[in-house]
């Protein structure tokens, strides 16, 4: 379900993508020395997203350094941490890691429960660390359970379970920001699930699993209904960060806020589009 909240690398100037690639490797960096290979392969766009916004709310300067990894052996990667990097790579094992546990709990995966197995030991130490964050990841994402369980159509409750996981993912601080920031993080939630459930709606129809948007793809007017609430969706999430007083690597944040999250829509719109002109031309 991760993955949308990344950059637009065509409207992005190099200076700013390269930094955007140090904060990218710095998680993963990060994740890899806390936490090991299991820890490194739950990398996300979405939570670098998350460092570079709270490190330009909180002022938070990230360290530069350089170093060699499994993927780009010969040449050094430039890349940028701080705690709130730390704190970004411990919310990535907590996600995975209850991901896991509802995935062997619903459906007895062997492979959820011997990924699970691996990284119990550091999650459980990210758990004491961090009790506000993991009780509202595990209640959010037993909510959605409930959700596909019951088949239940009500996109704004389904969606809801994944904002409602975001917003406190956004928390670092309980401080003047916070509410703010859970606001931003609610709604950006709700866009990144419903994306997902619009992109995954074909598969999921032929693979007769979940997806709450079933019936509301019935309707003639689905496309245009499904734009209009992811608009209304990421608008609600910026209106918010605009209210923030970031201004360092404010040029990235508002790319991937404005164009990046869009990557994947503006794809599945040419797909569809292709897959039009393919039909007329056999016909």
């Amino acid at each position: 379900m991760f993955g949308y909240v990344t950059v637009c690398e065509p409207e992005l100037k190099v200076k700013d993508l390269k930094k955007y690639r140090a904060y990218y490797c710095g998680l993963c960096r990060t994740l890899k020395e806390d936490y090991g290979f299991m820890g490194q392969m739950t990398l996300t766009y979405d939570m670098t997203f998350a460092v570079i916004l709270l490190s330009s709310l909180y002022e938070n300067i990230a360290a530069h350094e350089e170093h060699r990894c499994k993927v780009h052996p010969v040449k050094r990667q430039h890349m940028l941490r701080n705690e709130i990097t730390s704190y970004a790579a411990a919310m990535n094992v907590l996600l995975a890691y209850y991901h896991m546990e509802d995935d062997w709990q619903d459906d007895r995966k062997v492979s959820s429960l011997m990924t699970k197995s691996l990284i119990q030991g550091k999650a459980k130490k990210i758990i004491e660390k961090y009790p506000r964050q993991s009780e509202v990841i595990q209640q959010s994402l037993r909510e959605l359970g409930e959700c596909e369980r019951e088949k239940s159509m009500d996109i704004d409750r389904a969606a809801g379970c994944f904002g409602r996981l975001m917003a406190e993912l956004f928390v670092w601080k309980e401080d003047i920001w916070e509410k703010t920031l859970r606001k931003m993080g609610f709604y950006l939630g709700k866009f990144i699930y419903l994306m997902d459930a619009y992109e995954d709606l074909p598969e999921d129809r032929k693979k007769n699993r979940y997806n709450p948007l079933k019936e509301l793809a019935k309707r003639p007017d689905y496309e245009a209904q499904m734009e209009q609430i992811l608009r209304m969706m990421i608008a609600e999430s910026t209106v918010r960060f605009e209210q923030l007083p970031c201004l360092v690597d404010v040029d990235i944040l508002r790319n991937i806020l404005y164009d990046g999250v869009w990557n994947h829509y503006n794809k599945i719109q040419m797909k569809k589009s292709e897959e039009k002109n393919d039909d007329k031309k056999s016909i």
